[in-house]
């Protein structure tokens, strides 16, 4: 089943699950300041119920730098066109979709970028309203506004004028819809699962994953630059079903969101001993 209502994707905030996770950032000092600034966001959906996903966030709507997260949205314009037929599969692209997801190679990136169109074409799909991973009215969302590319001119998100940018909502809302096979269709979403999948970069989220759930199926794409740092991911496995997703602005940013998996899952009540904390 693919999207038929943009509305009934809306992800609903679910009162216990918020106050737990509330109370888990201000629980800790720098997460506490740091979201205090606005810098700092983390949203979950517990995916135990498929169909009736629980959703809680800290500053959930708030736009931040997102550096290469955002090549999940040319994952979907790509994948959006091969549905269409506006773009054929071939060998070099899909080499270029696994490499970009995988192990974020910016000039995998960039060509596909310039083969779905351009960076237009690229937001046009992400604002189209049978996604609406970019809505003005709702906090913004994914914004690809700039070639992974030095040279590249920039076309800045509306509201906050960033050039590779996401909200956590939105991030949270497409690996739901993905979880749900409810992204463009289901053969479709199986497609970009399947690029998401076996990520190629060993930090942030994967490292905590794979000391906890080694059997979990992780779906995953991060981003770094600087001191923004940024991870995403679908855990699927037989005790976790769920999304996790952070945004950080921070020098210790790196260390931040791999500390996040400990603590997320103690809100979701999965009980897994834990590893030691750090970052936090």
């Amino acid at each position: 089943m693919s999207i038929s209502d943009p509305d009934s994707v809306l992800l609903q905030t679910d009162p216990a699950l918020q106050k737990r996770l509330e109370r888990a950032v201000a629980n800790r000092a720098r997460w506490a300041r740091l979201a205090e600034e606005r810098v700092f966001a983390l949203g979950i959906v517990d995916l135990e119920v498929l169909d009736r996903p629980r959703y809680a966030a800290v500053n959930g709507q708030e736009m931040i730098y997102a550096a290469s997260l955002p090549k999940i949205g040319i994952l979907l314009a790509a994948v959006h066109q091969l549905e269409t037929g506006a773009l054929s599969m071939t060998p070099a692209i899909k080499r270029d979709l696994n490499a970009m997801i995988r192990v974020s190679s910016n000039a995998a990136a960039t060509r596909m970028i310039n083969r779905v169109g351009g960076l237009e074409a690229v937001n046009e799909v992400l604002t189209d309203p049978r996604y609406q991973f970019y809505d003005r009215s709702n906090g913004g969302g994914l914004w690809v506004g700039k070639r992974y590319a030095s040279d590249s001119r920039r076309d800045r998100d509306p509201m906050e004028g960033l050039s590779h940018a996401a909200n956590v909502y939105q991030v949270a809302r497409f690996y739901t819809l993905l979880a749900q096979h409810r992204l463009i269709s289901e053969a479709r979403s199986e497609q970009m699962l399947e690029i998401l999948d076996d990520p190629g970069l060993p930090h942030k989220f994967v490292g905590p994953l794979e000391e906890r759930a080694p059997e979990a199926e992780v779906h995953r794409k991060s981003g770094s630059w600087r001191r923004w740092h940024a991870d995403s991911a679908l855990v699927w496995g037989p005790e976790r079903r769920y999304v996790v997703v952070a945004l950080v602005k921070d020098q210790r940013g790196a260390r931040i969101v791999r500390s996040v998996i400990p603590v997320v899952e103690r809100v979701l009540g999965i009980t897994t001993p834990d590893t030691a904390e750090t970052g936090s």
